[in-house]
């Protein structure tokens, strides 16, 4: 499969361009460079999507930049803006119950969102969540995800590739800890979600049939590429390991499996 007709590339970020060390810094793959900057030569665009979302985009693609990434600050999309992007289409003006950190909660009220921490919320919506967690808050997001108020979630998976294994999600946590006593399942609005598919087709421009989307993980980069029906390239070099494809139903495999994403240069 080759990707020189490709107009947009999606990105994931850990296991998939960078590793990171015991500090929390990125240390790029072999090719993670050379494949944005050849990219970018070409005249064609991409984008990193992460589900972190302990920081705005922009910070994270910073802090990627003096990891080593060629990175601009508008190159970085994670579940705070596809959240947003949500939240304007569909809950405009209401009041949201908002678990996250204080630099994500900032990026919300600077953006417009009316933050409550009462069971008044029409919305309830967890990203990363640093510290202790408050149970009493936790008991009013159930009662208002209860009386009707969406539940959405940034991310909704374990967890994602760290240096050591397996980083889990907080996120997830929280969201399980409300859903298990209110009942409804919760809405993904990070990857893979439709939410996220929406995003990706408006940060382009362009339909999701004309993008591929690059990743380490089958459930989450895979499975978000599917959903827009963009082509697909799995790497070994994250949560995927040496999984054995032949054992993955079809309807899930990736169009193309690599080691990583030097492999990939060739095909542009």
């Amino acid at each position: 499969m080759r990707l020189d007709d490709v107009q947009g590339f999606v990105f994931d970020v850990d296991g998939t361009l960078v590793h990171r060390g015991p500090d929390g810094r990125g240390r790029p793959l072999p090719g993670a460079v050379e494949i944005l900057e050849a990219i970018r030569a070409s005249g064609r665009r991409f984008v990193l999507f992460t589900n972190g979302s302990h920081v705005p985009a922009w910070e994270l693609a910073r802090g990627l930049r003096e990891d080593g990434l060629p990175l601009n600050d508008d190159e970085v999309i994670t579940p705070v803006e596809s959240a947003l992007t949500y939240l304007r289409r569909h809950h405009d003006g209401e009041p949201v119950m908002l678990f996250a950190t204080p630099a994500t909660r900032k990026r919300m009220a600077d953006a417009g969102v009316a933050l409550t921490d009462d069971e008044d919320a029409r919305v309830v919506l967890i990203t990363h969540v640093d510290g202790t967690i408050d149970l009493a808050q936790l008991e009013r997001a159930a009662r208002a995800v209860t009386r009707g108020a969406p539940l959405l979630t940034g991310s909704y998976v374990p967890g994602y590739a760290g240096a050591n294994g397996l980083i889990f999600s907080r996120g997830a946590m929280v969201t399980a800890a409300i859903a298990k006593v209110s009942s409804p399942r919760p809405k993904v609005v990070g990857k893979p979600s439709k939410v996220a598919v929406d995003e990706m087709r408006a940060y382009f421009g362009l339909p999701s049939t004309e993008l591929a989307v690059i990743g380490d993980d089958l459930d989450l980069d895979i499975r978000l590429g599917r959903m827009g029906r963009s082509r697909t390239v799995l790497v070994r070099s994250g949560t995927t390991g040496a999984i054995d494809i032949e054992r993955v139903p079809e309807r899930s495999r990736p169009d193309l499996v690599v080691d990583g994403v030097a492999d990939l240069l060739d095909r542009l």
